[in-house]
């Protein structure tokens, strides 16, 4: 809103004479029935002049013809009004049309009738808005003069009031418009716009921004208008044409408004130190009541566009926050996440714990117990003196125990480690053939033991992502319970196979086979199968479940197959060719 000093300055100014103009002239419609009053007023108002403004003078010769013409030509600034036309009162019914009807309040009306008593003067000032009532007869020449000067500077006073008042309410509505904009183009765009509304007459235009302390031509436009809307985003003196570049830059050494001619230009100098100058090309020369208003306007602008800055600032640092909030809970997630896998690796291990002791509760105690009977038969033996053929059998048989328990707490200690849940696989080129080979070539010692041939068939050379360490396991462990659970003199097969999505290896025995009970529970940790060792070795149920385990963390799967029992099965590994994404 505008502040008390800015609407005093406004009422001043109506007070002020305007500059000479040769295209504007004053309108003055005179209304009479009366032929001659028409010519007689031209002629008494020929050579008349207010403040260098000439009468342009209209004429209607009924009140019908009256209402037309005030309706054509709002601007008229006095009406030499008769009273008596086409009835005793039409004159005085025009003026309820001028004033009602069409709404036109700045209209100065001065009644003129020739038979005063038809129409009473006090009456006629009481009912009827009207600015003066003469009679013609006392309208000389001179006292026409007064009453039409007194008539059109009381008209000038009451347009600069309105046009202060309407200036002033475009302001008001513009303050709330451009306290809405949230960018510095869209505002400049708004002020530019509004600078139009408010004088009412189409303007050409540029608003251009220069950051506190920067040099005289580093500036950018931020909006333009009109004929000067091709310089919207140019950046620098360099982008304009030269008269537009040396007002721009002389309004940001002058450091104040200038109004010449039909161009003027603003300075505004905002709080946060940015300078903004709006320069104006209008169609008409600005009067002393656009200049103020426009002043008015531009005193606002800086409250606008430091409104802005602030807007851009705070969301700025909104979208910092923002941003820092969520990586904060993105690191919570990620540490409840941790909490989440350790708490669940806890409970598995303390199951792992509790099945660790059942099976050591039950698969050590047998060999355990053969030692201690051996061991008391062997105390027996040697106290009685027996043979050394007896004794060298009960020492076996101790070996015999010890190497069932040594297998096993090998077989628990492997299983531990493969149920770490901080162990990676490393994935690197390996020869499978090479591997496949190496390992069996290391089990025919205890293949020979069962007099078991082992066979491999694999193509050298072929090369998969893999942990050869991790692999070496799992391929032991296969081809361990192939010589386990095959018959003296058997046979085992290593077979392995290449093609472009997979890498499978194939372990074939000829032992007793799988029952569809088995392959339902092949690969679980502690499973009993139905078939038995073929020598008597000792089983601890977890090298299948320490298999799978291995090729799962590989993204590969582990296959198991059976013709029957005492039809003897295979076991497959795949493996992608390439690394799991």
């Amino acid at each position: 809103m505008a502040d008390q000093d800015d609407v005093l300055q406004l009422i001043e100014d109506a007070g002020r004479a305007p500059e000479a103009s040769n295209a504007r002239k004053w309108k003055v419609a005179v209304i009479d029935d009366d032929q001659a009053v028409h010519e007689g007023t031209r002629f008494a108002l020929s050579d008349y002049n207010l403040n260098g403004q000439t009468l342009e003078i209209l004429s209607a010769y009924s009140a019908a013809e009256g209402r037309t013409l005030m309706r054509a030509h709002p601007d008229i600034a006095a009406v030499l009004l008769d009273v008596i036309m086409e009835t005793d009162a039409a004159g005085l019914d025009l003026v309820e049309f001028i004033r009602n009807e069409i709404k036109n309040e700045t209209v100065r009306i001065i009644l003129r009738t020739g038979q005063p008593g038809q129409a009473p003067e006090r009456r006629v000032i009481v009912d009827y808005d009207i600015n003066d009532y003469k009679a013609k007869t006392e309208l000389t020449a001179d006292k026409l003069f007064t009453s039409l000067t007194a008539a059109l500077r009381s008209y000038q006073q009451l347009e600069r009031m309105v046009q202060t008042r309407r200036g002033l309410e475009i302001i008001i509505d513009a303050a709330s418009t451009l306290y809405d904009f949230k960018s510095m183009q869209r505002l400049a765009e708004g002020v530019l716009t509004q600078i139009a509304s408010l004088l009412n007459v189409d303007c050409a235009g540029i608003l251009v921004l220069r950051d506190g302390g920067a040099s005289g031509d580093n500036f950018s436009v931020l909006a333009g208008s009109g004929c000067y809307s091709r310089f919207t985003g140019a950046a620098g003196s360099k982008a304009l044409e030269p008269d537009l570049r040396q007002m721009v830059e002389a309004a940001f050494q002058r450091r104040k408004h200038e109004f010449a001619d039909h161009r003027s230009v603003l300075y505004v100098r905002t709080g946060s130190g940015r300078e903004v100058v709006v320069l104006l090309q209008a169609e008409r020369e600005l009067s002393d009541t656009d200049r103020s208003l426009v002043e008015i306007f531009g005193s606002r602008l800086s409250i606008a566009f430091d409104n802005v800055i602030l807007y851009q600032q705070l969301n700025e640092a909104n979208t910092q926050l923002e941003d820092r909030v969520a990586q904060r809970t993105r690191a919570l997630m990620q540490a409840n996440r941790r909490l989440s896998a350790q708490w669940l690796r806890l409970q598995r291990a303390n199951g792992f714990k509790n099945e660790i002791l059942g099976t050591v509760a039950h698969d050590l105690k047998n060999p355990l117990g053969v030692i201690l009977g051996r061991t008391e038969m062997l105390t027996e033996l040697i106290g009685a003196g027996s043979s050394k053929e007896s004794i060298t059998a009960q020492v076996e048989h101790i070996r015999d125990a010890t190497k069932r328990l040594t297998s096993m707490v090998d077989h628990l200690i492997s299983d531990a480690m493969a149920d770490a849940f901080d162990i990676t696989i490393r994935r690197e080129p390996v020869d499978i053939a090479a591997l496949v080979s190496e390992v069996a070539e290391a089990n025919k010692p205890s293949a020979m033991n069962k007099q078991q041939v082992i066979a491999v068939s694999a193509p050298p050379e072929r090369f998969t992502m893999c942990d050869s360490d991790r692999m070496r396991e799992a391929i032991d462990n296969l081809i361990s319970n192939a010589i386990k659970y095959s018959p003296i003199g058997g046979k085992i097969a290593l077979l392995v196979t290449h093609d472009d999505a997979h890498t499978v290896i194939r372990v074939t025995d000829e032992g007793a086979g799988l029952s569809p009970e088995d392959l339902g529970r092949l690969f679980g940790r502690f499973q009993r199968l139905s078939a038995k060792p073929t020598a008597g070795e000792s089983s601890t149920g977890l090298g299948l479940s320490i298999v799978k385990r291995i090729i799962d963390m590989h993204g590969g799967k582990v296959i198991a197959d059976s013709a029957g029992p005492g039809q003897g099965s295979t076991f497959a590994i795949v493996l992608p060719a390439t690394p799991a994404s």
